[in-house]
């Protein structure tokens, strides 16, 4: 539909729709910077949206029952911006829609979660969104099924464009909810045939409807720009018993010189051109400005879902005490009161028993105790669950039959699984966990750094840690990875070196609210190296002395995970020739960087020797080999220098110089 018949035919829609229109052209050219086309087209679909179905109430942005909305798309961020200056959200004033992406706005050049209130995640790296919606979707189905349509019963609505599809983590996703059958998802497609290049056709030749339905989804398409086949398409997509794509057919820019061309995918600063495209539009007023009776609308549109609010208030304070208690818990994220007292049973029986096992395995037993204690827990697998041990026997799995299964067979969809359970923890009322082979991190990373971006604590188990896995090979064997993942801000790697460090790993993982954790798990089986009972969580002070030198201290050897027990070894070598040596285990380097300087001064006092163990490559060690009081020269490193081998764990620690021998010699060679 043109904008003649438009303007026509919907002249009040019209003007609701080009408000967010206006408001895009004039916070991009203030900033003259940003992305106009994608607001300006799919102006109209939002419109319908959010006045005819969404349910929210912009007086409580965090209601737990609202629909989601997500923005995939996340360079049109002036559509959710403009949004909620007209609906009324507290935080979007029209300062902030004035600063676009300045420093010190919440408005950023991308949707940031926790920045402004409706932004139900960080979208902008294209195909996130999407991804995330399919956690978002499942989360949903979890708690309508545990809870009852009276607490959780709502959509999640996606605004997606070709980038978004063109992303290889949106087959992952989009295969996943077809799978699953998440017919409460409904992805709204901004089908403008345009990407920064120029015409979609220059790199693409997808039938995106066709792949879609092939993959377990119903499709259906509309005219973008007329609000009565909008409201049609998405009225037929909710009645869906699959996911949903709406194919919406748009112009970007439209109205503007650069319509349907990829010049209208950026920045639209052009001030003749801009006034051009308002007249055409038949904008009254100045920059930023909004006709009143279009504004009281707008508002109108916003508060009106303070009704459902209030009706779903009441039908939560009919549940008992007890019930109404648990939901706030799960929805803040706190952990449950029995947790600690789990974690210190499996602790004490670990000391008690002693045992020889993976920490893997020993991850298995830990949620085995802790499973049925936390019911918020989701777990999953691309693909591993038997070489992950993140199954346990209580869980029962999440299909399109059985929606009160906690756990997800995410298929080898490793960037899927990390993105859904983004979308799992930022729904909230949830814990997702995941597991992979370390080295697989390489395929989940994006969606990892998005975890640590927006403060979500999902829980990466990563098993098959190092080179300790052994035949696999070096394609298998992470070396880097352990430096990748300390080199992300806001993350926890926590590499356990036995059952009671894995139980207090967990312990930190599942209390957390804000900092996502990757657990760094063994193939091999490790000897028991905690033998000592105490109710204190040590591995939440990141090192921690594990043996003490029982003569002058001398050499310090600091070690992870299945590496502590060659320090250990390497300990009673030196101490046999009367060279005292102690050894800190350090599990969480992060952790220990967010103790004072008395207490990483105790663990690491000046003076002695420093020898670092772990089968990965140094970068990051020297942080605590040279800082820290150490000194240069009085420092080495026992690990990896380049990638592993096929051959068994043992040979090949032996081949690379991983042992207590070589430690026992570097340190000698020191002092």
């Amino acid at each position: 539909m043109d904008i003649q018949t438009l303007r026509d035919r919907h002249p009040d829609h019209w003007m609701r729709a080009t408000a967010i229109r206006a408001l895009t052209l004039d916070a991009v050219a203030a900033a003259n910077s940003g992305h106009s086309g994608m607001p300006m087209g799919m102006a109209d679909v939002a419109t319908v949206l959010f006045a005819n179905h969404l349910k929210f109430d912009a007086s409580a942005p965090r209601w737990p029952d609202r629909d989601r909305f997500i923005l995939s798309a996340g360079h049109g961020s002036m559509l959710l911006y403009s949004l909620m200056y007209l609906t009324g959200y507290a935080d979007m004033t029209l300062d902030q829609v004035k600063n676009f992406r300045q420093w010190g706005a919440i408005t950023a050049g991308h949707p940031e979660y926790g920045h402004v209130s409706a932004a139900e995640t960080t979208t902008g790296p294209l195909g996130q969104g999407i991804s995330n919606a399919v956690g978002f979707a499942m989360a949903e189905e979890s708690l309508r099924a545990r809870w009852g349509a009276k607490v959780q019963d709502h959509y999640t609505y996606v605004i997606a464009g070709d980038g978004c599809l063109m992303e290889g983590v949106s087959q992952e996703a989009i295969g996943l909810a077809g799978k699953l059958q998440l017919s409460r998802l409904i992805v709204l497609w901004d089908d403008n045939g345009i990407t920064i290049d120029g015409k979609v056709s220059l790199s693409d030749v997808t039938d995106q409807a066709a792949r879609f339905t092939a993959s377990g989804w119903d499709v259906f398409s509309c005219d973008g720009h007329d609000p009565e086949d909008i409201d049609r398409a998405i009225t037929a997509a909710k009645a869906s018993p699959r996911p949903a794509m709406i194919a919406c057919k748009t112009h970007i820019a439209i109205g503007h010189a650069a319509q349907g061309t990829s010049k209208g995918h950026g920045a639209l600063t052009d001030k003749a051109q801009l006034q051009a495209a308002k007249d055409g539009y038949g904008w009254p007023g100045g920059p930023f400005e909004v006709p009143a009776d279009v504004k009281s609308w707008w508002e109108a549109v916003g508060a009106r879902g303070a009704v459902d609010r209030a009706a779903w208030e009441s039908r939560l304070e009919s549940l008992s005490l007890a019930k109404q208690t648990e939901f706030a818990r799960i929805f803040a994220g706190d952990a449950p009161n029995k947790l600690s007292a789990t974690i210190r049973a499996v602790k004490k029986q670990a000391v008690e028993d002693l045992p020889k096992l993976a920490t893997r395995a020993a991850s298995e037993k830990v949620l085995a105790a802790v499973n049925p204690v936390c019911q918020e827990t989701i777990g999953g697998s691309a693909d591993l669950t038997g070489s992950n041990n993140t199954k346990t026997a209580d869980l029962g799995v999440f299909s399109a039959e059985d929606r009160k299964g906690r756990y997800v067979y995410y298929g080898i969809r490793e960037h899927g699984m990390a993105a859904a359970m983004n979308g799992l923890a930022l729904h909230g009322g949830v814990r997702a966990y995941g597991g992979t082979f370390m080295c697989f991190t390489d395929y989940a990373r994006p969606s990892m750094r998005l975890s640590a971006l927006m403060g979500v604590p999902v829980v990466y188990v990563m098993t098959h840690d190092s080179i300790g896995l052994g035949e696999d090979g070096p394609t298998h064997q992470p070396v880097e990875h352990l430096a990748i993942s300390r080199a992300t801000p806001n993350t926890y790697v926590i590499r356990p070196a036995d059952l009671v460090e894995t139980a207090e790993a967990w312990e930190i993982a599942l209390s957390t609210k804000t900092t996502p954790t990757v657990l760094a798990l063994s193939r091999q089986n490790l000897p028991a190296v905690r033998k000592t009972h105490t109710n204190q969580n040590l591995v939440s002070k990141g090192a921690y002395v594990l043996a003490e030198a029982t003569g002058k201290r001398q050499v310090i050897l600091m070690a992870t995970g299945s590496e502590v027990e060659i320090a250990l070894k390497a300990r009673d070598l030196l101490e046999a020739e009367g060279i005292g040596t102690r050894v800190v285990s350090m599990p969480c380097q992060e952790l220990f960087a967010e103790q004072d300087a008395a207490y990483r001064r105790k663990v690491l006092p000046p003076g002695a020797v420093r020898v670092a163990i772990e089968a990965g490559v140094r970068f990051g060690w020297d942080t605590w080999l040279f800082g820290e009081g150490g000194k240069r020269d009085k420092a080495d490193f026992v690990g990896m220098q380049g990638f592993g081998a096929s051959a068994p764990a043992e040979r090949l620690y032996a081949e690379f110089g991983i042992t207590a021998e070589a430690a026992a010699a570097k340190a000698k060679a020191l002092l």
